[in-house]
């Protein structure tokens, strides 16, 4: 992705939900402008959750989401409601889309509850109000909230009818969407709160055979624009350059981040009395929870052989040669369990439903998911009583440096 667009995991998640036909796809398109999503008259035209980021004014970028009807049939079917409901998991925004001429059912009152529970902002829209009489199209609004209000509780969730073949009240709708965007902000940014302006941060960076092209990765891209925006120095160098670096700076860096796969070259070469952690631990705090990951590192003692271990990566990428999720990580956790755990692998936006048979899990840094998704696996984690770690954390832990990597992060610190 561009420097210059918003990465997708820093956009709203708008997903789209409902009944086959129901005119989800075409809505969409309309809320855009664009012929983004494939429309048909065949029920099920949408076989898999589509993801579209772009502009939606006056919200700004957003990810816009087309997803399966929920009431699909047969042994496919099923499989693809299963995929409209772990959509949810993502969502920052869910419109419910329905019919007008057949109110609200059963199957979207489910799913209504659904999102309720998660404390998804909602709404319903009907759709192909252009097909009702005005008087009728009416009712059937006032009824379907009624509805709505006797089922959830007082909680807020409004109701529109809107026309996406004619355009009618779309513009309406794009301001309701809008005016739905919960004003909040991460509880902590990537780094900008660890520096004062003025102040040096090192950044390692290996340029090995896993790093893309003539580019940076978005965990460093976010990370030094996090730096500027405190009004803090960024130097940006590889592992072999490090030592001679540090050694000809005029001043003592506050900071040095680095790649989690360089951990114990960058902690040997790097003084003492010069803060150390990596971006891998710092998405871990900003996405996610870093408390509880890294009290999960602990399982790694326990490892035995035959155990499941999921490694789960956030993104889809190329796998190389010797890619640190599917080769390196499985070698180092070898070596330093002695012992022979199985290893599963998930990548995107696959994550298990049934975690019970894992006796680990160690994820990437989530630089590709939003916070709700990060936070929604770890709490599937929790709740299956599986520990649930993090690249960066697993492997300082294995070199002997998680107590230094989190000194950055006292109140953490104090749990190893």
């Amino acid at each position: 992705m561009s420097l210059n667009h918003t990465p997708s995991a820093e956009r709203v998640h708008i997903g789209i939900f409902g009944k086959r036909n129901a005119g989800k796809s075409s809505l969409i398109n309309a809320l855009t402008g664009q012929s983004l999503a494939i429309v048909s008259d065949v029920s099920g035209t949408t076989t898999d959750p589509v993801y579209k980021a772009m502009e939606l004014l006056p919200l700004g970028p957003v990810v816009m989401i087309d997803t399966p009807g929920i009431d699909d049939e047969g042994p496919l079917g099923k499989l693809r409601v299963q995929k409209s409901y772990q959509v949810l998991n993502k969502t920052d925004i869910g419109l419910i889309v329905c019919n007008a001429r057949d109110g609200i059912t059963e199957a979207e009152m489910a799913l209504l509850s659904r999102m309720q529970e998660k404390a998804i902002p909602c709404m319903i829209v009907l759709n192909k109000a252009d097909l009702m009489e005005k008087e009728e199209l009416e009712k059937t609004v006032h009824m379907v909230q009624r509805k709505v209000e006797e089922a959830s509780d007082k909680k807020v969730c409004p109701v529109t009818a809107v026309s996406a073949s004619s355009g009618a009240r779309i513009y309406e709708l794009k301001d309701q969407i809008a005016a739905m965007v919960p004003e909040k902000k991460p509880e902590y940014p990537i780094v900008s709160d660890l520096l004062e302006p003025g102040d040096f941060a090192v950044l390692v960076v290996p340029i090995d055979k896993a790093a893309p092209k003539g580019r940076l990765i978005l965990p460093q891209q976010q990370t030094i624009r996090d730096i500027l925006e405190a009004g803090a120095v960024s130097v940006v160098v590889r592992e072999t350059e490090l030592a001679d670096t540090l050694a000809a700076m005029g001043k003592k860096p506050k900071l040095v981040i680095t790649d989690s796969q360089a951990f114990a070259k960058v902690s040997a070469d790097t003084p003492e009395n010069i803060l150390l952690t990596s971006f891998s631990i710092l998405f871990a705090r900003y996405k996610g929870e870093l408390t509880s990951l890294v009290e999960g590192v602990r399982a790694l003692e326990g490892l035995k052989d035959g155990d499941k271990v999921l490694i789960s990566e956030g993104c889809t990428h190329h796998r190389q040669c010797d890619d640190i999720g599917t080769v390196k990580l499985p070698r180092w956790i070898r070596n330093y369990t002695k012992a022979d755990p199985e290893f599963c692998f998930t990548s995107g936006g696959e994550f298990p439903l049934d975690l019970s048979c894992y006796r680990l899990i160690v994820h990437c840094g989530g630089c590709m998911l939003n916070e709700r998704e990060m936070k929604y696996r770890i709490a599937c984690a929790r709740d299956a009583g599986v520990p649930m770690t993090n690249y960066g954390v697993t492997i300082a832990y294995m070199n002997g440096i998680l107590k230094r990597s989190l000194e950055v992060f006292p109140e953490v610190c104090r749990l190893i």
